[in-house]
């Protein structure tokens, strides 16, 4: 359970039933390839809503190898760089972009429902909605990136990379995102000789 005023980090089978859950909804594939941002490669939701067609795609809407988040779009106002690799993001990103294909180059990569630009706090409210369909609690719109955060470094990727992905300044910011994980805690104990 996370920590109050920190966003859960959600299980293999909740992430499954949020991906079930946005696949039966209204604009499912903008919806996943959301998720899929979130989860995957570890956006926060302000930097979700101020990404363009453009900053994803080239003219022929093939997608790029990585997204250079402005200045603007971050939290800290950093400039950082997220690598498309991974092979579940590119496939919701090319499905959706193949699904707004007549969009210009210099529109929201993501528009609601009311064909309008996502806001950061749209995006959070979009969030918000998402999980109390799936019916998880004490998730938020950071859930995908603490989950990303998480799983990695659990998976034993050095911190100082991670911090690096997440555009962190300090790898202290980032190792609180796994500093108090009962489960992690659990499976280490585990491993104690007596």
């Amino acid at each position: 359970m996370a920590r109050e005023g920190k966003a859960k980090v959600l299980t293999p089978e909740e992430f499954k039933r949020l991906l079930i859950v946005a696949s039966n909804s209204s604009f499912k594939i903008r919806n996943v390839a959301i998720i899929y941002c979130s989860f995957g490669l570890g956006l926060r939701a302000k930097e979700i809503a101020a990404l363009k067609i453009e900053d994803v795609a080239d003219s022929q809407y093939k997608l790029f190898d990585e997204i250079i988040l402005k200045r603007s779009m971050t939290k800290g106002g950093k400039q950082r760089q997220v690598y498309l690799s991974n092979k579940k993001v590119r496939i919701a990103l090319l499905a959706h972009l193949d699904n707004i294909k007549d969009q210009s180059l210099d529109k929201p990569l993501f528009m609601s429902q009311r064909k309008s630009k996502f806001t950061p706090n749209s995006m959070q409210k979009w969030f918000k909605k998402m999980y109390d369909n799936t019916g998880i609690i004490g998730a938020s719109s950071h859930s995908g990136r603490r989950t990303q955060i998480t799983r990695l470094i659990e998976q034993g990727v050095d911190i100082k990379a991670v911090s690096r992905l997440a555009g962190h300044a300090n790898i202290a910011t980032t190792a609180i995102y796994v500093e108090d994980n009962p489960e992690r805690l659990k499976r280490i104990s585990e491993l104690i000789m007596l």
